[in-house]
């Protein structure tokens, strides 16, 4: 029963998040307990954790006496999420660098190969699967618990604005051959081309969506 309710509270939490992220929840749009729980199908007692959770991410603000509220993700959270991720993938790339096993290189190496099969079809759902796998298994050829999770966490946030990032033959093109680039690197063991090529992978991807308006696409409710 502990374990049921537990991966309950896992699906509640994580489907107001996604929703929230997704901008299907204007900002500081009210998030009653009675509301959620009757359009996710459970009661209000996973919902209130659910809520709390968020509150601790900076996602939801718990007013007393009022109720929650969606806050979401702003322009300026997406600009300080890429320069913090900037460093910190820089320090993951460096540690897989030193810590990559064949297997895990082997996964990263296909990513690239699928990413290129699905650009030159200008396929770029699957592209952004690609991109998003190839930086998950740099976390996991980390072999940090405590980074891969927060870079992870980070990586959730800016999902939407990913997406916007790789939707066009120029950038996929451009951000697989970073890839290429970081990927040699690791496997030459060199930490510092590594770090040096994934921090500015990131910084690239921001430069990129520069052209865009952030805020418009964040509060862009998603079909």
């Amino acid at each position: 029963m502990t374990n049921k309710n537990s991966s309950l509270r896992s699906k509640v939490y994580q489907d107001i998040r996604d929703d929230i992220l997704c901008g299907n929840y204007e900002q500081g749009e009210e998030l009653a307990e009675l509301v959620l729980g009757d359009h996710y199908g459970v009661s209000r007692t996973p919902v209130r954790e659910a809520l709390r959770q968020l509150a601790l991410e900076g996602l939801v603000e718990l007013i007393p006496n009022k109720g929650a509220y969606a806050k979401g993700i702003s322009a300026k959270d997406v600009e300080d999420i890429y320069l913090i991720r900037s460093r910190l993938e820089g320090l993951c790339a460096r540690w897989a660098a030193e810590k990559i096993t064949p297997d895990e290189l082997s996964r990263m190496e296909e990513t690239i190969c699928l990413s290129e099969f699905h650009a030159g079809r200008e396929e770029y759902e699957h592209v952004y699967e690609q991109d998003s796998h190839f930086h998950e298994l740099m976390y996991e050829a980390s072999h940090s618990r405590m980074l891969s999770a927060l870079l992870s966490q980070y990586h959730q946030y800016v999902q939407k604005v990913r997406k916007l990032s790789i939707q066009n033959h120029k950038r996929s093109t451009m951000s697989s051959a970073e890839h290429k680039k970081i990927l040699d690197a690791i496997q030459s063991h060199n930490g510092d081309a590594a770090e040096e090529l994934a921090t500015q992978h990131v910084l690239n991807t921001m430069e990129n969506l520069a052209q865009y308006n952030i805020d418009a696409l964040l509060h862009q409710k998603e079909q």
